[in-house]
């Protein structure tokens, strides 16, 4: 059983408890089902105790939880290796916990939230762009871990394209479109993605500005994570160089929503940015 912080375990036993009231079973006869002391379960729903894999499954299959989806979200939440849908196994010996952590997390999200104020989001970027960064990133990587890196990139991309598409809101800071990542031609084409991705009816794509001035996330680049069929589990995830720190209590949360708000009102229009990068596309 992983660490996982004491935040989510709360956040997450008190879904737990939802579920098994809605199951219309009491904490001991929940117990009974599975043969624990009932202490066991008061601890996981107050967020005292995590749970094993084991326990998290034969928990669900007592409240008789069948939501494939929704099994994977819990299991995520609950910081259970392997949880999600697991494309990213392939890539074990390559990609880092923390990365497949986010992975899984993404991949289970209903729509994601994002600032960025130097680089384009990784859910947008081109195959040229994707190896630019990894390379400028990760200096001395051999050439075939940069593949292997730029294809996890690529291929969380497909979450735009799945039936039950990914709902992305991605505010952009002017400076990200003007960074020549790859140089010229790689920008070229980089823009040219991001006008056509941001006319997917759940892509919304907008531009802050330089004449916006400062503006509240000019400090450093944020994503917030928003999930399907769970209530108040929200996820803020701020990117460092060496690691990744999850945002979790509610007044953080409250804080990273306003302030993503306030920049979405501050950016220009979706209509005036798909403007404003063809226009720096054209002229690239």
């Amino acid at each position: 059983m992983r660490h996982i912080p004491a935040v989510r375990r709360r956040r997450l036993g008190d879904e737990l408890r939802r579920l098994r009231r809605s199951a219309g079973l009491t904490s001991g006869e929940t117990a009974r089902l599975l043969g624990w002391h009932q202490s066991k379960v008061s601890r996981i729903e107050t967020g005292v105790s995590g749970l094993k894999e084991t326990d998290l499954t034969g928990l669900l299959d007592a409240l008789r939880i069948a939501d494939p989806r929704l099994r994977t979200l819990l299991g995520a939440l609950a910081g259970i290796p392997g949880s999600g849908p697991g494309w990213w196994k392939a890539y074990d010996g390559v990609i880092p916990p923390g990365y497949r952590d986010f992975l899984s997390l993404e991949s289970q999200a209903r729509a994601v939230r994002t600032l960025e104020t130097s680089v384009v989001p990784g859910l947008l970027q081109t195959p040229g762009y994707a190896r630019a960064m990894t390379l400028a990133a990760l200096e001395g990587l051999p050439a075939a871990t940069v593949d292997s890196l730029v294809e996890v990139r690529l291929a969380r991309q497909e979450a735009l394209r799945a039936a039950r598409p990914l709902e992305l809101n991605a505010v952009l800071d002017e400076a990200v479109l003007l960074r020549e990542v790859g140089g010229r031609e790689v920008m070229r084409e980089q823009l040219r993605r991001l006008v056509e991705l941001a006319r997917l009816p759940h892509v919304r794509l907008q531009v802050l500005p330089f004449t916006a001035g400062g503006y509240i996330g000019l400090t450093g680049p944020f994503v917030i994570f928003s999930f399907p069929g769970i209530t108040d589990l929200d996820l803020v995830v701020l990117d460092h160089l060496t690691n990744s720190i999850y945002l979790e209590r509610k007044e953080e949360l409250e804080a990273y929503d306003a302030a993503f708000r306030t920049m979405q009102a501050r950016a220009l229009s979706p209509e005036d940015s798909l403007d404003l990068i063809a226009g720096i596309g054209d002229g690239a």
